[in-house]
């Protein structure tokens, strides 16, 4: 018996002596290979940037198929990394994007600019600028290197927007369109009462249009080291061959794309050099410690849950409760130091809007200081959203102001009668039970009891910001009226701090937090974005054939005819707006 203890315990040694040696050996070839790892080459890139595809102003998280469309802030805050990256050796951009908002072409090349500090090169090649906005190209004229496919042309220009009126329209069909504006600025309204353009919404657009072109034709003579006067004369003097440009300075190297990458790759350091997208490379950052608090709102101001994850739908919008969440989440982190609210929105509804500032209030009592950074829009409830923040950051080209608020209904009674259909209802109660019908005009009485409620939505606006950014209400009342303002003008009448973009706002957030301005942190979004599992179960509680109805609904939509429908039928609803008329800038 002693000698089969002996036995056994000696093999149970044994084998554990067999996986110990073992471990060890794994271990030492593990280590090997980590230390021969180490003294591996890293391989070089090329950060390539393809502004020929739509962005947002900032993600909204990955979908069932992946990351999310590109976006201005992941973009700014990639190349900012970029730039201390060594293995980084420059930036390849193929440009034109005539769809590009003005602030976003502005903040793409502040991000340009800021990634060459670091003495890397960038490099931008267009098959053609043949579009006439001036964005595209000002987004990339601070390029080291502007390049152009020699069979193509210079068209641009300058800018143009285009407001549709449906006022002629609902006359010739009887059509009653019955709205009350706050004030003669808030030129939304426009568009369902009048056939043209009135002198202030001329006015207003005109200003704000002018004020873009101007500081677009600086920033460009500035990046191409030419006078204003020169740019102003090849913008009025367009279109233009390519070789014309080159001569005029617009452009510096004319060639095809692959000779441009092989030109990029030569500069970079020759064939060994790879390209990866900006997307790919990402934004990094610590995943511990002092937290800078991200929470993004963009589109449309919403009741409920914002939107823009949906693998079926490329519309965003600013849900009241998310973003309220969000907010509520931050101020009970205790490694949030302050928070940034990056607000790209042209607004929405009112009560929404309030719900937002109530929880951006909420957050400043806790001690987390609210920074504001406007994208492309932060007018109407996009501006009332921002109102009490510590502090406001816009870029000069970024719309903004619309303080007023507008609401009515198109009455269709006589349009219904032209072919023989009516509709009668019986209201009990007060008169006022009848005034959301689509049918019948306001009466005297319904018409002063909703003109009524969208003053008290006037006077709460004007009131909160007033009190948010400490200028006296008849003052805020002058400059509001409805109308908008771009950054550099709303700067210059104090309803924004700073101009600038993320990154300046970044700088503002880590004063206003307690840190130093090169203190590392982590810039986490709030409320936590929905996982690509949470999405599949979601999707899964749906049928398929509700999702190829989604599918074929959003074919139907996209239809110009049907979009135009759309708005015209959406007028013919009562209801309360904060939000600006934001014609489409080309």
């Amino acid at each position: 018996m002693r000698h089969f203890i002996v036995t056994v315990l000696g093999t149970v040694i044994g084998i554990f002596a067999f996986f110990f040696v073992s471990f060890l050996i794994l271990l030492g070839f593990g280590m090997l290979g980590a230390l021969s790892a180490s003294f591996q080459p890293k391989d070089n890139y090329v950060l390539s940037l393809d502004l020929r595809k739509s962005m947002t102003d900032h993600d909204a998280g990955e979908t069932l198929f992946g990351n999310s469309a590109p976006s201005v802030v992941s973009t700014v805050r990639a190349l900012n990394r970029a730039k201390t990256d060594n293995t980084v050796k420059g930036l390849f951009i193929r440009a034109d994007n005539a769809g590009m908002a003005p602030a976003s072409a502005e903040e793409l090349r502040l991000a340009i600019l800021d990634f060459k500090e670091s003495g890397k090169f960038v490099i931008s090649h267009a098959q053609g600028f043949e579009r006439t906005s001036i964005l595209p190209y000002q987004a990339v004229s601070a390029s080291d290197e502007i390049w152009l496919q020699d069979t193509t042309g210079f068209a641009v220009s300058g800018l143009r927007s285009e407001t549709e009126f449906y006022g002629g329209v609902f006359e010739k069909f009887g059509a009653k369109p019955q709205f009350e504006q706050f004030h003669e600025y808030k030129n939304a309204v426009n568009t369902y009462i009048k056939s043209g353009f009135t002198d202030e919404h001329r006015e207003a657009t005109t200003s704000y249009l002018t004020s873009i072109f101007d500081n677009a034709v600086a920033q460009i003579a500035t990046d191409r080291q030419l006078d204003i006067e020169a740019i102003t004369r090849i913008l009025q003097s367009a279109p233009h061959s390519a070789e014309t440009a080159q001569e005029m300075g617009m452009v510096d190297k004319l060639g095809h794309l692959e000779t441009a990458r092989e030109y990029a790759r030569t500069k970079a350091g020759g064939k060994s050099i790879k390209f990866k997208s900006v997307s790919s490379y990402g934004v990094g950052g610590t995943v511990t410690g002092n937290t800078i608090a991200f929470i993004g709102g963009q589109g449309a101001v919403i009741s409920g849950s914002s939107s823009g994850s949906s693998p079926f739908s490329s519309n965003v919008s600013m849900g009241g409760d998310t973003v309220a969440a969000g907010f509520d989440a931050a101020l009970k982190d205790k490694n949030v130091k302050a928070i940034i609210f990056r607000v790209s929105s042209p607004g929405g509804s009112p009560s929404a809007s309030d719900q937002i500032l109530a929880a951006l209030d909420r957050a400043r009592d806790a001690g987390k200081p609210v920074i504001i950074s406007m994208g492309q829009y932060a007018a109407s409830g996009g501006y009332y959203v921002a109102a009490h923040a510590d502090h406001i950051v816009a870029m000069p080209q970024t719309i903004t102001g619309s303080i007023g608020v507008f609401g009515g209904k198109v009455a269709l009674e006589d349009t219904f009668a032209k072919v023989g259909y009516n509709v009668e209802g019986i209201t009990i109660g007060g008169d006022y039970g009848g005034v959301f019908s689509p049918d019948t005009p306001f009466s005297e009485s319904q018409r002063a009891a909703y003109h009524g409620q969208l003053q008290d939505i006037y006077d709460d606006f004007t009131g909160r910001v007033a009190k948010g950014r400490n200028i006296p209400i008849d003052r805020v009342r002058e400059i509001a009226k409805g109308r908008v303002w771009t950054g550099e003008q709303a700067k210059e009448l104090g309803l924004v701090d700073e101009l600038g973009g993320f990154m300046s706002a970044l700088a503002t957030a880590k004063k206003l937090g307690g840190l130093e301005a090169d203190a590392k942190v982590r810039i986490k979004t709030f409320p936590r974005q929905k996982t690509t599992q949470e999405q599949f179960q979601e999707l899964l509680s749906g049928t398929a054939q509700m999702q190829a109805d989604i599918a074929t609904l959003r074919e139907i939509t996209a239809l110009p005819e049907v979009q135009a429908a759309l708005r015209a039928r959406q007028a013919s609803h009562i209801g309360q707006e904060l939000k600006a008329e934001i014609a489409e800038i080309k």
